[in-house]
């Protein structure tokens, strides 16, 4: 019955909305031409050089039949004794063209490969870096396999673009040009009935190509969506099949897939038809040429002769071939552009802001002086310079947190935190507990402003956060997540995340602390143990383990514990809080806990429900006041 439930579901949310459109596709292709030429320009004139020498060829050889059939063939006909020097001399003169013309095709597909596989590594590159600029808003409301798809499918749409649409485009349009000028040299009116096929050819371009553009953009955007779910299914395949999920993923991958072939199907049928239709319409202006060129040729009319009509013929195929060959290249070009329009989107995405000026130096103190130094301390000062005259001031860093009169939302229509009021003070252990959702995490991420507070204003070391450099202010943070996230290279690597320089012996050290230098080296190579899929080869508790040794090697002045033991069981957690109790000796620390028996010894426990502070107090007050703490505690209402 519940299966049958699920199969009556609505549909999920994301399949639903209009399908997207193409907006000005000009800006979007001159702002990828601009990638192109920016260090490649001149690799882009070889090739534009290049195709202009295959076209020339291409038209001499055409040509060279009137002269052929009018100069050569004719007179030589009937005689006894013909003399082929000069006509021999002539075809070795075409094939030089030739020569140069295949010479010019050759240098131009090498040119192309460095030109698109060039621009392919700089988009690559740009997107990469701008993604690290990004806020963490981002990555929360967009889906990581769409963002893959960007750089795998949409990148690959424009290698082709690049590397075989646009030297077809422009090779086309040149043959159209030229191969239009000697049509008019040759027969004003013939030229006239080819125009007028070709109005009708664009005209059916427009309409069926049009219909295609759209439909290739949302084959984009819907293949993006796919990725993105096969994504979230095999991250959580776990889940899945401990619900026993399996038919409901599978239905909902099937309308998502299904809405994918949907928009290929009609983007492929309506880009596979405009080829052969155009196709047939040059087959009909190739007739009628051939039917009343027939009739000028024979009736000599203004000059007109059988070399020019075989000549003219074969232009009125060249000038056709063109217009075949861009209607199939519209198909490529419209599906490139929407993926370059999906890049240039997130190539568009507002980079986080960091007004902030004060950095965060070592230090040494000395009879109450504080002075800047290279070297690690295990002392750290923000460095304030002052914009009017250029002087400095230092304030130790000691690991004082203010909030006051703090208001946040993830959207000014929605406030989450409502009129927080904190103060810890240096070397303190602030402990938040209160129910899911409550905001014990949200206030971690505005200390290390992954998102920057609506109204009020947090102050570290009496220094408002908005004036600290971003990067140096998180320098300062040592955080522990409860989902950890471990990266491909060997445990030693994963430790030293925390700090690149580390040496061995503070790598051990740290992992001691931490309680995982025992089952580190119970694994097949110890320290040098490759980890992979993000430590799927270790336990939960273990990947949590190397978390918290990560953070401990990089020594910071204040912590936060989002979570940090929530993975290890009850025996190893006592034995990694004593190491945790070391680590936090001295810094300002905060923790996150679900269980209460690791913030009994915290200086302040800060109760949080439905974004606002409704108790504060260490753990004998809270439980004396009997309140909301009491009845998490014991489980009892007072």
């Amino acid at each position: 019955m519940a299966k049958d439930k699920a199969k009556q579901a609505p549909p999920p949310q994301r399949m639903r909305g209009p399908r997207p459109k193409l907006e000005n596709p000009g800006k979007i292709m001159g702002r990828l031409m601009k990638y192109m030429t920016q260090k490649y320009m001149a690799a882009c004139i070889g090739v534009l050089i290049c195709i202009f020498l295959t076209v020339f060829a291409s038209l001499q050889g055409t040509m060279f039949m009137k002269t052929l059939i009018s100069d050569y063939i004719e007179p030589l006909i009937g005689k006894q004794n013909p003399d082929y020097t000069a006509l021999r001399n002539e075809i070795f003169r075409v094939a030089c063209f030739y020569g140069i013309g295949v010479i010019a095709s050759f240098v131009q597909a090498r040119l192309m490969i460095i030109v698109s596989q060039g621009t392919m590594r700089k988009l690559r590159d740009d997107m990469f870096n701008h993604m690290q600029s990004l806020p963490i808003k981002y990555f929360d409301t967009h889906s990581h396999g769409d963002i893959m798809s960007t750089y795998t499918n949409d990148i690959d749409t424009l290698r082709q673009l690049i590397s075989q649409g646009l030297p077809q485009t422009i090779n086309s349009l040149i043959t159209l040009v030229s191969t239009f000028a000697m049509m008019i040299y040759l027969s004003i009116p013939l030229t006239a009935l080819t125009v007028a096929m070709i109005f009708v050819t664009l005209f059916v371009t427009k309409k069926i190509g049009g219909l295609s553009s759209n439909y290739f953009l949302a084959q984009q955007k819907d293949l993006a969506t796919v990725n993105g779910y096969i994504e979230e299914m095999m991250s959580g395949q776990k889940v899945v099949k401990v619900f026993t999920h399996e038919d409901i993923a599978i239905e909902e991958f099937n309308e998502l897939n299904d809405q994918l072939f949907d928009s290929a199907k009609k983007a492929n049928i309506y880009g596979s038809i405009l080829g052969p239709i155009n196709m047939q319409l040059g087959n009909v202006s190739y007739v009628l040429c051939a039917a009343i060129g027939g009739i000028f040729a024979i009736n000599r009319i203004g000059n007109f002769d059988v070399g020019s009509l075989a000549t003219f013929l074969t232009l009125n195929k060249n000038f056709n071939m063109p217009i075949s060959q861009l209607s199939m290249q519209v198909t490529n070009i419209v599906m490139a552009l929407a993926g370059a329009d999906r890049i240039f989107k997130l190539l568009d995405e507002k980079p986080e802001v960091d007004d902030g000026y004060v950095v965060l130096v070592n230090c040494k103190e000395e009879n109450g002086t504080i002075t800047e130094c290279e070297e690690h301390t295990g002392q750290w000062a923000w460095k304030h310079t002052h914009q009017a005259d250029g002087s400095v001031d230092y304030v130790k860093l000691e690991g004082g947190v203010i909030f006051d009169d703090v208001d946040f939302g993830y959207s000014d229509e929605k406030i989450v935190l409502h009129d927080i009021e904190l103060f810890a003070k240096p070397g303190q252990k602030i402990a938040f507990v209160g129910s899911t959702g409550a905001g014990k995490t949200t206030i971690t991420n505005l200390i290390n402003r992954f998102y920057d507070i609506q109204d009020g204003k947090i102050r570290y070391d009496g220094i408002n956060v908005n004036k600290i450099k971003k990067a140096d202010l998180r320098k300062s943070l040592g955080i522990v997540l409860q989902d950890t996230h471990l990266f491909s290279g060997t445990v030693m690597e994963n430790i030293r995340y925390g700090k690149l320089d580390a040496t061995d012996e503070e790598v051990y050290a740290a992992a001691k602390l931490a309680n995982a230098d025992h089952f580190i080296r119970q694994l097949s190579d110890g320290y040098q143990t490759v980890l992979t899929g993000d430590g799927a080869n270790l336990s939960q508790g273990q990947r949590q383990l190397l978390a918290i040794a990560r953070a401990a090697i990089a020594d910071p002045p204040c912590l936060i514990l989002d979570e940090a033991t929530s993975s290890i069981d009850t025996r190893t957690e006592r034995i990694v809080q004593d190491g945790m109790d070391k680590l936090m000796a001295g810094r300002t620390t905060f923790v996150i806990a679900h269980r209460l028996s690791t913030v009994k010894n915290s200086d302040c426990i800060v109760v949080l429900e439905q974004g606002r502070i409704i108790e504060k107090g260490n753990h004998d007050e809270l439980i004396a006041a009997k309140g909301k703490y009491y009845q998490l505690y014991t489980g009892k209402t007072a």
